[in-house]
């Protein structure tokens, strides 16, 4: 049957369909920015002009259109808004930020305008960031190697409207390299920099050891040896090194009140601080006198008259800095959290997985140290609001060995964020150690979004930072972590003898890098990858490395190891390599042991 269409039925449905598609938001052509501009409001803070600068450098960079920076608009349409101006609310995709939190942002992309802008004082410069990460495909890699690929002929990006709140308002990695503090705020930490330009740090300070400082013994510890801890029935009042080796005594009233008054002093002298440490030092010399050892004995750990301790400060810091939190370390032996005491409302807790396993992902249950990690941390979880993480993911012994931890990093900052954790910090080798710029790329972004994949990042790092020699870096990394799976054994933080390093491993590290040397591009790949064979010689050294004596060396093994000796410190040297291991582990401190090993005099060269 034939359909009849009634006369000007046809013309309404044209005009219909005119007008949906009139109204229908449209997304923008990245390619086709001419006659744009770079809105920033008159009232801007020094990270929102930032943010310009960077918006500007980068477009400029892909597009090769540089787009003006501007304070006022003539026209509707073709502007980049940044910031939460007045100009940028009163604009056709205008929107408030009041109810934002300092780092959230939001990113719209409809009808020729866009508009970038954050929660004050970072949100907007991270919010370009994310801009050029997610629209443009920019890589920040390293701090002296920033991909930036070609926009093209035609890049429709939207219509989008991305709203983005950080899960971790603390977010720390030590590899970020110190003269490029830029670098570092690109990746999103936000503990790096203190410039108003990069949008400063956050106002949450990392907590660390305290009592040496609060209450040393060089100054109490002569006239009052019972403010110190008590041993096998002695106080250690006179030690060389309060940090390493003495705690206070946390029941004695005089201890009390004088780290209190170290405490609000510290607050009165620096008052943009909103937390303050109250924590152990670095040692296990927890006092056992009767009044510590009841309470400790009472809550089943150490950390019962910690946090009684900790409590009472807290107590009186609220008195006069409400805003203020007062964090102590679940550390060593107060890892455990204690059967009846409560954090006060305003105590975090920054627990350490000192003794958690690398190998494994934090919450493999077939792991038994990472195991008793997590029931530890899903405890304290039940007892305390404000938890965060210093997780170690180095070996301390040797920066420079293998550490088979990179499956696992991605599921356990996933794991620890998905159980309440608020912020993280990754302590790490320094730029020195193995894999150093893969780690900080994969670790830096993990933070920033967990639930990013860790694998996916890794190879993207290798591909273009690598290039054509990423293929054998890969199957080196891959060697290494299968082996240390097949091995069975569960690693932490110190050692190596977890990992199932042998001569084989030695052998394909050699070869892995001669090969990425020969696939290698050019000379700036070329040095890439020499800065990280490093770890191929300081596999070879293993089995001297920790020898103590001449008369251990075997004649024949110390020829051929003194080639690897010379090539492991001339890729120190060439790269700007510090340490070998945790401090006081120089690489001067390092050639003195090896030259007592090789009997060598001062000025003798391998």
């Amino acid at each position: 049957m034939r359909t009849v269409i009634p006369p000007g039925t046809l013309v309404f449905f044209v005009v219909l369909c005119g007008l949906t598609q009139a109204a229908s938001p449209r997304g923008v052509d990245l390619a086709a920015l001419d006659g744009w501009d770079i809105v920033v409001a008159e009232d801007a803070i020094p990270s929102e002009a930032k943010a310009a600068e960077q918006f500007q450098h980068y477009v400029a960079t892909a597009t090769g259109r540089t787009l003006p920076i501007v304070k006022s608009v003539d026209r509707p349409d073709r502007h980049v808004f940044l910031g939460p101006g007045k100009l940028m609310r009163d604009s056709k995709l205008g929107f408030a930020i009041d109810e934002f939190g300092l780092e959230d942002l939001r990113i719209v992309i409809r009808n020729e305008n866009v508009v970038i802008a954050g929660g004050r004082p970072r949100g907007t410069l991270y919010g370009v960031y994310t801009f050029l990460e997610k629209y443009l495909g920019i890589r920040f890699l390293t701090h002296d190697h920033t991909h930036v690929p070609p926009v093209g002929e035609w890049r429709m990006v939207g219509p989008v409207d991305y709203f983005y709140h950080p899960p971790l308002v603390f977010r720390m990695t030590a590899y970020l390299h110190e003269s490029e503090q830029t670098f570092g705020v690109r990746l999103r930490n936000n503990t790096h920099s203190g410039d108003p330009k990069l949008g400063g740090k956050t106002a949450l300070n990392l907590i660390g050891h305290t009592f040496g400082s609060q209450i040393p013994s060089a100054k109490y510890g002569k006239e009052h040896p019972e403010y110190y801890c008590e041993i096998d029935g002695k106080r250690l009042a006179n030690v060389k090194d309060d940090f390493m080796e003495n705690e206070p005594c946390l029941t004695n009233p005089d201890v009390l009140r004088i780290v209190t008054a170290s405490v609000l002093k510290d607050l009165a002298e620096h008052p943009e601080k909103k937390s303050v440490s109250v924590s152990q030092n670095d040692n296990e010399n927890y006092c056992r006198c009767a009044n510590c050892s009841a309470i400790d004995e009472r809550e089943g750990t150490p950390m019962g008259s910690i946090l009684t301790f900790v409590n009472a400060v807290a107590d009186e810091v609220a008195k006069k800095h409400p805003d203020v939190m007062v964090g102590t370390l679940s550390y060593y032996h107060s890892q455990k959290p204690p059967k009846t005491i409560k954090p006060r409302p305003n105590v975090r807790i920054q627990l350490c997985s000192m003794w958690a396993c690398q190998i494994h992902t934090m919450n493999e249950p077939s792991c038994p140290k990472n195991a008793e990690f997590c029931r530890d941390l899903n405890e304290w979880g039940k007892i305390c609001d404000n938890i965060f993480l210093w997780n170690y993911v180095t070996n301390f012994s040797a920066y420079q060995l293998p550490c088979p931890n990179l499956r696992a990093i991605g599921p356990s900052i996933n794991y620890f964020v998905a159980n309440n954790t608020k912020g993280i910090f990754m302590q790490t080798a320094t730029m020195g150690g193995e894999f150093a710029d893969l780690r900080s790329y994969m670790i830096s972004n993990l933070l920033w979004d967990p639930t990013r994949n860790a694998e996916q990042l890794m190879d993207e790092f290798l591909h273009l930072h690598y290039g054509r020699a990423a293929g054998p870096i890969r199957r080196f990394i891959n060697l290494v972590h299968d082996r240390a799976e097949a091995g069975g054994l569960h690693q932490r933080c110190w050692g190596a003898e977890g990992y199932g390093f042998d001569e084989s491993v030695a052998k394909a590290a050699f070869e892995t890098f001669t090969e990425a040397m020969e696939l290698a591009e050019d000379e700036t790949v070329r040095l890439r990858v020499e800065k990280v064979s490093i770890t191929a010689p300081r596999l070879a050294l293993e089995p001297i490395w920790n020898l103590g004596k001449p008369s251990e060396l075997d004649p024949a093994l110390a020829d051929r190891m003194r080639p690897q000796v010379r090539r492991f410190f001339e890729l120190c040297s060439k790269h700007g390599v510090a340490f070998v291991g945790h401090s006081p582990k120089t690489v001067e401190v390092a050639t003195q042991q090896l030259k007592r090993l090789f009997a060598l005099e001062e000025n003798e060269e391998f």
